[in-house]
Order: structure tokens, then C-alpha cells, then sequence
């Protein structure tokens, strides 16, 4: 097919923030999860699809198939919709402890 660039599940994007390899990044309405570590304006590989841990907001408890948002203010998951943008869903349920600090997230890689 001429069109066909690629299958998608990563992209290069350039870092709106320093991020550490295995961090979640919004450029955009994209959102994904970084392949390096990079400071600020660097090219990223950055994971569109695929089930990541990622840090999430503490003493909130999520169940198996909640929709799970990006606070960008605060760089980390929550499944708090208002001001915050849709990346996927919960695959594992967390309690909802003040240490409970990291959830399971089904990326959707066409947000």
C-alpha cells in the first residue's frame, strides 16, 4: 500500500518535560509512555499501546475496567475524569491505601 508509514505502537515525539524511561507523557492528545530517559525538548520513543505501571494518584481505589485518565499538572494516573485526559483502562484493581501508589494500565493508543 503507498500510504503505510508504520504499524504505530511507538512514535518518536519530542518531550514536553524531562522523562525517565517508563514515564507517561502527553504531547498534545497523545499520549504514551517513554522507551529513554530524555531531558525536555529531546526526541522520545514513545509507547502508544500495551499494558504499563504506572504511578497513580494514592488512597484511590481502582477496579478491573475503569477508565483511567493523564493529569498532566501532576504527571500521574487517576481515575478522575474533569481536567484530565482519557489513556486507557485498569487492568488490575488496587486498593485504595496511601502507599497504593502504582496501577495497571491498558493504553489506548487511539487517544
Amino acid at each position: 500500500m503507498k500510504t503505510y508509514v508504520q504499524p504505530g505502537n511507538t512514535i518518536t515525539l519530542t518531550a514536553p518535560y524531562a522523562v525517565a524511561s517508563g514515564d507517561g507523557l502527553l504531547v498534545g492528545a497523545i499520549f504514551g509512555v517513554a522507551t529513554g530517559t530524555v531531558a525536555i525538548s529531546e526526541p522520545v520513543e514513545t509507547a502508544l499501546t500495551g499494558v504499563f505501571d504506572l504511578t497513580k494518584v494514592g488512597s484511590q481505589a481502582w477496579t478491573v475496567g475503569a477508565k483511567v485518565y493523564w493529569d498532566n499538572t501532576n504527571k500521574r494516573c487517576t481515575t478522575v475524569p474533569t481536567d484530565n485526559t482519557l489513556i486507557g483502562v485498569a487492568t488490575y484493581a488496587v486498593a485504595s491505601g496511601a502507599g497504593d501508589t502504582v496501577g495497571r494500565v491498558r493504553l489506548n493508543g487511539a487517544f
